[in-house]
């Protein structure tokens, strides 16, 4: 990993302040040493994500550049890497799933794991005085909150942490991350398997049924459909789980703001921590079909284009203050954290059900909660996500 990808995983806020000020466009190596263009403004990455000429597909890419993930055929055909139409289309076959009607279904569902993680929270506090809680909740409720949605059978759970480890950890290697991809892939076949012998009611058995009769997608954008609705699902929303309730115990006022309006109060906590620890820091790569200028900055067609979420959300161009959690302040929701135009991220609703029903349920059942005095919390060194790896608690009684 280069000196400067180093520096970023360790420290993404201070190193990308650095860049952000220097200028709005940086060409910088990654982690393979191949160059690409980050974007770090505010008005620049919003523009950037709604841009037609800048493509998601890997197609319009130059030969030998950055290209993100090396990923078998079957996971490749996903959101993240196609332009309209074939986006279009497969985003409208899962899109039902995810409207605010259908998302809010299933908080009777996420209220009781919920209650069943707080639960057994409160007893490894009372049996060891201390615990994690984003072992002990926060990446299993993620991770329950997606399986139920997709219909994974729960003992086949238990992977994705390592999974998500060994792609996005500042050490993953190469040969880690390939020997990973060959473990997703034959999981995320056989589930497919599994679900065309055996429809449920779910929506991965919805998505096979659309395969089979409609024949509205290929296979391989079936199996590449699946594996991103659960893997980003699940590691997006147990970091933002974990960072809100990180804000809520570190600042006695964000506490009292956030138990305040019937909701609303712990709506706005969500949304104001997904502008200041961005559980993604960086959008998925892009591609110019044609040169385009992007703060001032020529870039050629073909090129690797980063934008800096993290960093573009915490421009002070745009947010007053913004190295503060400040649910008061103004237009709450006009972070870049789920993205912007056609790409803006379609588990949204999900998430931001996820993060506010698992932070009631964690002042309802545990209102003593704290962070503990003698380890602090351990943010995961990434250059992709914004996710803390421990945080310890303790209960005031």
């Amino acid at each position: 990993m280069s000196d400067m990808a180093t520096a970023y995983a360790e420290d993404p806020h201070g190193i990308g302040a650095r860049l952000r000020e220097a200028g709005p466009v940086h060409q910088v190596a990654m982690p393979d040493g191949t160059s690409v263009w980050l974007v770090t403004r505010y008005a620049d990455v919003h523009a950037a994500l709604a841009d037609p000429r800048l493509s998601l597909s890997k197609r319009n890419a130059k030969p030998g550049g950055y290209q993100g993930f090396s990923l078998p055929p079957a996971l490749d055909a996903n959101l993240l890497n196609l332009d309209p139409p074939d986006h279009t289309r497969l985003r409208r076959l899962a899109g039902p799933a995810f409207t605010a009607r259908r998302v809010a279904e299933l908080r009777p569902r996420l209220e009781a794991a919920a209650q069943r993680l707080a639960d057994g929270l409160a007893a490894d506090l009372e049996a060891a005085g201390e615990a994690d809680l984003v072992a002990g909740f926060a990446t299993p409720y993620a991770v329950l909150a997606i399986s139920e949605l997709l219909g994974v059978p729960e003992e086949s759970r238990v992977r994705f942490r390592d999974w998500t480890a060994g792609l996005l950890g500042a050490g993953a290697t190469r040969e880690g991350m390939a020997a990973v991809v060959r473990e997703m892939y034959a999981f995320f076949t056989a589930l497919v398997a599994e679900k065309r012998a055996d429809p449920g009611v779910d929506l991965l058995s919805a998505l096979v049924a659309a395969r089979d009769a409609d024949d509205r997608l290929s296979e391989d954008e079936l199996t590449s459909l699946a594996f991103l609705l659960l893997f980003a699902g699940y590691e997006n929303s147990a970091n933002l789980i974990a960072s809100s309730a990180h804000a809520l115990l570190a600042d006695p006022a964000v506490r009292a703001a956030a138990a305040e309006g019937d909701g609303a109060g712990i709506a706005a906590l969500v949304d104001e921590v997904a502008r200041h620890e961005s559980p993604a820091l960086l959008a998925i790569r892009r591609f110019p079909v044609e040169d385009v200028e992007i703060g001032g900055t020529k870039i050629p067609a073909g090129d690797t284009v980063m934008l800096s979420l993290a960093t573009a959300n915490r421009d002070p161009r745009r947010f007053v203050a913004p190295d503060v959690v400040d649910t008061a302040r103004e237009d709450l929701q006009r972070h870049l954290s789920f993205g912007q135009g056609i790409h803006y991220c379609i588990g949204a609703p999900l998430a931001r059900l996820e993060a506010e029903v698992a932070l009631g349920v964690l002042l309802d059942r545990l209102p003593g909660l704290r962070l503990s005095a003698s380890r602090t919390a351990e943010w995961r060194p990434s250059l992709r996500v914004r996710g803390l790896a421990v945080l310890p608690v303790v209960s005031g009684g």
